[in-house]
This record gives structure tokens, sequence and C-alpha cells, in this order.
């Protein structure tokens, strides 16, 4: 089980419950790009299924979906599986930074934060999926140093599944 809150030095780090899921939310909505690419709106239902699905066979008590604080104000958001799709292998299903800390390099401080704590915790790897049209998120995690390693199809759109070794 790992221990959320030293996914960061700088911010205050925890679970977030279905009663963050309207900051969730308005965070979400500060970011039409990202949703442009998945031909969707963000909604309340759809953030509380965000935080309850996990990948196929995996345990819930593996999914860890955290919210970045700063004085009391949502920064950040990210989903995080232990052990998918292999043992030692971390996914991020979905990591979105709030529009007032964007361009300044927040991000990509905080994806190294997170890796440098999930290696301590054993893991090896981590995966995730782009939107492949979507040249913002692709740009962001091959500057963080993710790879794509194959391209797949689900629902009608195209994903580049990203990795990195830790």
């Amino acid at each position: 089980m790992w221990d959320v809150t030293k996914f960061s030095q700088r911010f205050e780090v925890r679970a977030l419950t279905d009663d963050d899921a309207d900051a969730v939310l308005a965070l979400c909505r500060e970011n039409p790009q990202f949703y442009k690419y998945c031909d969707a709106e963000p909604s309340r239902e759809q953030v509380l299924r965000d935080m309850h699905d996990t990948p196929p066979d995996t345990d819930r008590s593996r999914k860890y979906y955290v919210g970045f604080y700063e004085d009391g104000t949502l920064a950040a958001v990210m989903d995080v599986v232990d052990g998918y799709p292999a043992p030692q292998t971390a996914y991020i299903g979905f990591f979105m930074v709030a529009k007032a800390w964007q361009g300044q390099g927040f991000g990509s401080a905080l994806i190294r934060e997170v890796e440098a704590y999930l290696k301590t915790a054993g893991m090896t790897a981590v995966r995730l999926a782009i939107n492949k049209g979507n040249p913002q998120s692709t740009g962001f995690w091959e500057k963080n140093g993710f790879s794509v390693v194959k391209e797949v199809e689900k629902n009608g759109f195209m994903y580049l599944v990203a990795e990195k070794a830790l």
C-alpha cells in the first residue's frame, strides 16, 4: 500500500473522495483542450466514474485518485494504479494541473516527485495512454521522458501507450 502523502515534498497530497468531485470538476473545466481530443465535456458523473473505475482485473484497493493542494486549493489531480499492467508498473490513468499552475514547470516537477516515490515503492516503470491527436499532452509526456511503445484503439479513439523506466 502506497503512502500518497509522500508523493510530493511541496504540496499536501491526499486521496480524493466523492465529496471532492465538484473541486475536481472545476479544475477539469479549466482545461477544455484536453476534452477536445476526447470528444467529451467534463461532468460530475464522469469525475465520479473516474474516481472509482479500475483497469480490467484490477482490485479497487490498488487505485489511488489523489489531489495535490497548496493552501487548501486543488492544484493538480492524479489517478495512478499500483501494479498495472504488470506487477512493478504504475499506471497513470489521469493527470491534470489547474490552469493557474500551468506553464511554470510545476507539472513536470510533480511527475518527477511522484516517480521518485514510486521507485522507492518498488516500481520499475510508469505507463500511461495519451490521446493520439493531442499535441499538448504528447509533448508534455515526451518532455518528461516517456516513449511511445504502441498504439491502441478504444471506443473509436486512438491512444499512444507510453512508458518510462524508473
